[in-house]
């Protein structure tokens, strides 16, 4: 299974932003992928930054937006079957975001928990477009945040 998951990493990679784009979508559903690896070893070879952070950023969002409408669906049984998230976990979150709402997709970027919360807000049918505008801000200030720690990182041992 490794070596299935380093193919496909380098197939996204071998085709660039396209690629960067359709693994932060992977990865921004429940899907477990590394966009990450992707985007830093596309900058690496030399493809702009700020069009890596878009596209991972784009992508991601668009992924997150997959989790928000199977929770807009309601199926439970769906999502504990096909895509293993409990429903206690997705209660847990209805809980935790009453009354807070649709900006709390700021934080679907989360590892564990970005998944239901997106699916939460859902099934709570939070506003589609804050939805959709408060997890791509979060998003890209993750990506971004990323590249300039890795940036950093690079730097310093140079």
């Amino acid at each position: 299974m490794d070596a299935f998951v380093d193919s496909l990493i380098q197939l996204m990679i071998d085709w660039g932003y396209l690629g960067l784009f359709i693994s932060a979508v992977l990865a921004g559903s429940i899907v477990p992928f590394s966009s990450e690896l992707v985007m830093i070893a596309l900058v690496k070879v030399g493809l702009s930054p700020t069009m890596c952070v878009l596209f991972a950023t784009l992508g991601n969002t668009i992924g997150g937006m997959t989790c928000y409408y199977m929770g807009r669906l309601g199926n439970v049984v769906w999502i504990e079957k096909y895509f293993k998230v409990k429903k206690e976990k997705i209660d847990k979150m209805q809980r935790f975001l009453q009354g807070k709402g649709a900006l709390m997709a700021f934080f679907a970027f989360l590892p564990f928990v970005g998944e239901a919360l997106a699916i939460a807000l859902g099934f709570m049918r939070s506003n589609v477009w804050l939805t959709t505008s408060s997890m791509f801000v979060g998003k890209l200030i993750r990506y971004a945040v990323m590249l300039l720690a890795l940036e950093g990182a690079i730097s310093v041992f140079s």
